[in-house]
């Protein structure tokens, strides 16, 4: 499937119903994905940034390493790719366009934006100045005359502002005025709290993060209205937990407990093999 293709099913993911966009953290995660049957995929910055040993976050890893990383899963799979690029690697509206531009060069379906800043005194940009950078990525992917969505982050939840709910719904109205094609709030795992941000800036799609497990399933999420649901960093968690609790076993009780029940080699080559030769001929 081309870019345009590519982009094309993922504008049509977002017209109805809902559908699940797990988040790979490299190049063999992207392809057991995409082989369980999955529409499309999402990068973690996270997830990214835990397996290249650093924290999350801007410092985390540089617009280059994280274009690299982006592309790189683009280029290993053949679905949609919504790209986590974080608050777009500048400050100012100026600088985010031209990380946007190169962003879309990837041939990502989607990306988005956060509101965060990474400082903790003020650990969200202003509102005005949020909106402006929104309306800067969307003229610079208008300007680059590629079909990719536009998904605008409140991370109100995620800094611990006093009133999450309200100012997310506040900053995700704004920001679908300011030409946001997707809202997200990641955080919340409230029914009232999803319904209501659903609800607030309808009939826009909204992505919500399931990090946990709060009980909710997908059928759940597709009955409040939500279109989109990503796992963020959840799955590159799963596989740190495995490795952690094997890891320690050996280190502290000299144990390889920690490899029972394991996929062997054999499987994941076989898996591995086909995924390769399906790849060549696509």
């Amino acid at each position: 499937m081309d870019v345009s293709a590519r982009r094309a099913a993922f504008r049509r993911l977002h017209e109805s119903g809902c559908f699940v966009i797990p988040n790979p953290w490299d190049a063999g995660s992207a392809r057991y994905l995409q082989g369980l049957g999955f529409k499309a995929l999402a990068t973690t910055s996270s997830g990214f940034a835990f397996s290249r040993g650093l924290p999350d976050g801007e410092a985390g890893a540089s617009r280059d390493a994280a274009l690299k990383h982006i592309a790189e899963i683009v280029a290993v799979s053949n679905l949609p790719v919504n790209a986590d690029f974080q608050a777009g690697y500048a400050d100012d509206p100026e600088g985010l366009t031209g990380s946007v531009w190169l962003c879309v060069e990837t041939g990502v379906a989607g990306l988005s934006i956060e509101d965060a800043t990474g400082d903790r005194d003020n650990p969200l940009y202003d509102l005005p100045l949020a909106v402006e950078r929104i309306k800067a990525a969307r003229a610079s992917i208008d300007a680059s005359g590629a079909d990719v969505l536009l998904t605008a982050r409140a991370e109100c939840f995620l800094v611990n502002h006093p009133d999450p709910l309200r100012e997310a719904i506040r900053r995700l109205q704004a920001y679908s005025e300011a030409g946001a094609d997707v809202l997200y709030a990641p955080g919340p795992t409230e029914r009232a709290q999803i319904e209501a941000i659903v609800k607030a800036v309808s009939p826009k799609p909204v992505n919500v993060l399931v990090y946990t497990n709060s009980g909710l399933r997908v059928a759940d999420l597709a009955e409040m209205g939500v279109r989109r649901i990503s796992v963020g960093s959840s799955l590159a968690r799963a596989a740190w937990t495995g490795f952690i609790r094997a890891a320690k076993l050996i280190a502290d009780e000299g144990s390889f407990a920690g490899f029972e029940a394991l996929t062997s080699g054999g499987q994941l080559n076989e898996f591995f093999k086909g995924a390769v030769e399906k790849a060549k001929v696509s």
